[in-house]
């Protein structure tokens, strides 16, 4: 049977639809991703925690639910907005629908409002906090329970998804990924190959598609949690550092910002999306929040080193001021639709970051060398420091 549900924003709008996953009352940022694939990775990848996302793209559910595309332990998001549910899901690779799949991880879903209306709020007005809820469904009080909800910006989200203690990865890329891209993508494996440099990969919420890359380029990958100290990571004797994705505000992070301080002209540092951004907080650059952030598979970065443009898989609400750039940083990658910053590098130390996810699956892939650079980088410095 059809069960009601509601959303309700800060500025007074109340949203109408039918509930499915599980039950309950829950608040967030409300945002939305573009993609028109990849809604397994989305509502798992930890970034999203603390967010009520909805997807732009009218008919979600139709390929299922496996466990080859899973990017986390588990759904950090609050809520999961639609047009329409698909049912009856129809793919070779499927094991469960999608709302069986949120029911059991206990995600609240809403669909049949109007997803497109919703989304031109948000545009106009920018990322608000709402509440979701299947229990009270009186209009004024859902408002109300919104206003008093706390927004996103300010909160330390990172420690609530990370893991809590080190571990090893050996997972390469699923074939599925691996095999289209193997001819064009310097330096990877079509096996998985012997382990050969050591990367300490700093989990602030990371999506696994990031140490399989780091695996099938042949590397030994430890990852540690966010909150570990820069003398924690050295003692591992990594040959390199890489800062993960994650979620919110990378502002109150003093922790993970001393920790790269205290690592950058000691070890090479590749950084993604969070990752860039403290990078950049690291090294004396300024944040913003946008108005309604960076989410979806086709934003165009312009590569300035070679005049290329990509086509990037992005989520992210907050971005490096470009008013801010000490002298010893250089901008590599800019975003064509905002001008915002995609890229930075440091001109005296071996450490880069990009705010897009050249790892996403399901795509786009027009960014997979910048792994490549990694490792290359990884064999330079050993090459220079005479190992």
């Amino acid at each position: 049977m059809s069960r009601p549900a509601k959303l309700a924003l800060v500025d007074g709008t109340v949203f109408e639809g039918r509930a499915f996953g599980a039950s309950g009352e829950v608040y967030g940022e409300v945002c939305f991703n573009t993609s028109m694939t990849g809604y397994q990775e989305i509502l798992t990848d930890p970034s999203y925690s603390g967010q009520i996302v909805t997807m732009t793209y009218p008919l979600i559910g139709n390929y299922g639910i496996n466990p080859e595309d899973v990017e986390s332990k588990g759904l950090s998001l609050r809520g999961f907005v639609v047009k329409e549910l698909c049912r009856h899901e129809s793919n070779f690779r499927s094991q469960k629908p999608l709302d069986a799949y949120l029911a059991e991880n206990g995600v609240i879903g809403i669909e049949g409002l109007d997803t497109r209306a919703l989304v031109r709020r948000i545009r106009v007005q920018g990322a608000m906090t709402g509440v979701l809820s299947t229990e009270d469904l009186d209009n004024n009080s859902l408002v109300e329970k919104a206003r008093r909800s706390p927004e996103l910006a300010g909160q330390d989200l990172v420690k609530g998804v990370i893991p809590p203690d080190q571990f090893g990865w050996d997972e390469g890329l699923n074939a599925i990924v691996r095999d289209p891209i193997t001819a064009g993508y310097a330096g990877i494996h079509t096996e998985l190959p012997v382990e050969g440099p050591h990367v300490v990969a700093i989990d602030y919420g990371m999506k696994w598609n990031i140490p399989r890359h780091l695996r099938q380029l042949g590397c030994r990958v430890t990852i540690v949690p966010g909150t570990w100290s820069a003398e924690q990571i050295l003692e591992l004797d990594p040959a390199g550092v890489f800062l993960s994705n994650g979620p919110g505000d990378p502002q109150p992070l003093g922790y993970a910002i001393s920790t790269i301080q205290g690592l950058l002209g000691r070890t090479p540092i590749f950084g993604i999306c969070l990752g860039n951004q403290l990078l950049g907080l690291a090294c004396g650059l300024d944040i913003f929040k946008l108005r309604f952030g960076h989410r979806g598979a086709n934003q165009p970065v312009l590569n300035q080193e070679t005049g290329r443009v990509e086509i990037t898989s992005q989520n992210h609400g907050f971005a490096l001021a470009a008013d801010s750039i000490p002298s010893n940083v250089e901008v590599t990658h800019i975003n064509l639709n905002d001008q915002t910053i995609e890229g930075i590098r440091h001109k005296d130390y071996p450490a880069f970051a990009v705010q897009y996810h050249p790892e996403a699956s399901a795509g786009p892939h027009d960014s997979h060398y910048l792994f490549g650079q990694f490792r290359e980088m990884l064999t330079e410095n050993t090459l220079a420091a005479g190992v």
